[in-house]
C-alpha cells in the first residue's frame, strides 16, 4: 500500500541499508524498540522497504538491562556490507570495547557506512576515534562523564543529532523522533507523519529539543528566588556552595532560604546540593577512568574519607563498587581507556 510521499526524497538516504543494530549487553530495550518500530511501520507504505538485522558481539543472545534475552540474527563480525550501523548500549558499554570492534567500525566507516548510537553507544564510537569533529548527543545521565573523558567532542543535551554519516540519540522514546526525522528526509514528511500517527506519537519533536525539564519545572517551583538558588546549585557540581553565597545569590536571608527549601524541596540546600554532587560522582566513576580520589576532588570534597562516607550513606556501597570493569571483571587501567 504505497503512498505518494513514500518515494525517495534524495539520492543519498539518511538511513542506507541494510541497517545493523548492534546489541551491547545491558542495552536499553526501549531505545531499540523505539528505533525499529517506525521503520517497520514505514515499510507498510514503501515499495523499497528498510531492512535491518540485530547483531551481537558473538552471535549469541544478548540480555538487555532487564535481563530479557534477545536473539540476534548473527554476529556483527560476519556482517561487512552494512549501510548503517547503530550501537545500542546503556550500562558500562566500555566493558565490551575491543580492538576487534574498533577495527570493524573503522572498516565500515572507511567503506562509507553511516554510524549511529543510542543512549551510551557514543562511548564506543568515541573510543574508536569515529566522533572527532562531530556534534553528538547521549542520555543526559552520562553527558558530564563523556565530556570529562572526551573533551574535544562537542556534546549537546538534545534529543538527537544528525550529521554527515552520523546519527546519535539520547535513547528512550527520543529514538522514535530520530527515526521519524530520517524517514521524512528519505521519503517525505507525509510518510513520517503517518508513521508518527501509527506510533500514537502526537507530534514529531525536533532534534534540538532539550532532554530534560529545568529542575524548577520538574519540581514545579514557582518561587523566583528559590528557582534562582536551585539553578546555582544545579550548575555548580564541582564544589560546595555555602549558605551565605547561596542566600546572596537568591536575594534571600539565610533563614528564608532554609525555610523555603524545607517547605518546598523537602530537604535543606546543603543536603540537596550534596545529593546532586554525589550523583555526578557516581556517573564519573561509571563512565570515566579517573580514580576515586580524583572523583572526590572533581565534585568538591576536600577529604577523601568524607567523600567515601557521604557516598556510602547515599548509595549503600563504597565508591569503588561503581568502578568500570572489563569483560573479565578486572578494573580497567588508565592506559586501557583511550
Amino acid at each position: 500500500m504505497a503512498i505518494a510521499s513514500a518515494t525517495p526524497q534524495t539520492s543519498t538516504p539518511m538511513l542506507p541499508g541494510p541497517i545493523g543494530f548492534v546489541l551491547i549487553p545491558q542495552f536499553a530495550v526501549i531505545a531499540l524498540a523505539s528505533a525499529i518500530e517506525p521503520l517497520r511501520i514505514a515499510n507498510r507504505y514503501l515499495q523499497t522497504p528498510y531492512t535491518w538485522k540485530l547483531l551481537s558481539l558473538d552471535g549469541q543472545a544478548v540480555a538487555d538491562g532487564n535481563g530479557i534475552l534477545i536473539q540476534p540474527h548473527g554476529c556483527l563480525y560476519d556482517e561487512q556490507a552494512l549501510g548503517t550501523v547503530v550501537l545500542c548500549a546503556d550500562i558500562q558499554p566500555d566493558r565490551y570495547y575491543s580492538r576487534a570492534l574498533r577495527t570493524w567500525l573503522q572498516g565500515l566507516n572507511a567503506g562509507g557506512a553511516s554510524l549511529g548510537a543510542l543512549d551510551t553507544g557514543c562511548f564506543l564510537l568515541a573510543r574508536a576515534g569515529l566522533l572527532d569533529g562531530h556534534r553528538v548527543t547521549m542520555h543526559w545521565e552520562v553527558v558530564d562523564a563523556f565530556r570529562e573523558r572526551f573533551p574535544k567532542i562537542v556534546v549537546a543535551q538534545t534529543l538527537f543529532e544528525v550529521g554527515a554519516r552520523r546519527l546519535t540519540c539520547a535513547g528512550g522514546t527520543a529514538a522514535i523522533d530520530m527515526m521519524l526525522h530520517a524517514i521524512a528526509a528519505d521519503h517525505g514528511q507525509n510518510l513520517a507523519n503517518r508513521v508518527a500517527e501509527h506510533c500514537l506519537h502526537d507530534h514529531m519533536r525536533p532534534g534540538d529539543v532539550a532532554q530534560r525539564m529545568l529542575p524548577t519545572a520538574r519540581k514545579r517551583i514557582h518561587h523566583p528566588a528559590l528557582a534562582k538558588a536551585m539553578e546555582l546549585l544545579d550548575g555548580t557540581l564541582d564544589r560546595a556552595v555555602g549558605i551565605p553565597e547561596l542566600s546572596s545569590h537568591a536575594g534571600l536571608s539565610t533563614r528564608q532560604l532554609q525555610r523555603l527549601f524545607a517547605q518546598i524541596i523537602g530537604e535543606g540546600p546543603g543536603q540537596y546540593h550534596r545529593r546532586l554532587r554525589l550523583e555526578h560522582a557516581r556517573s564519573l566513576l561509571r563512565y570515566t577512568a579517573i580514580s576515586v580520589t580524583e572523583t572526590a576532588v572533581a565534585v568538591g570534597f576536600e577529604s577523601l574519607a568524607h567523600f567515601c562516607r557521604a557516598y556510602r550513606q547515599q548509595y549503600g556501597q563504597a565508591p569503588g563498587a561503581n568502578r568500570r570493569h572489563d569483560t573479565q571483571g578486572k578494573p580497567l587501567l588508565r592506559d586501557q581507556v583511550r
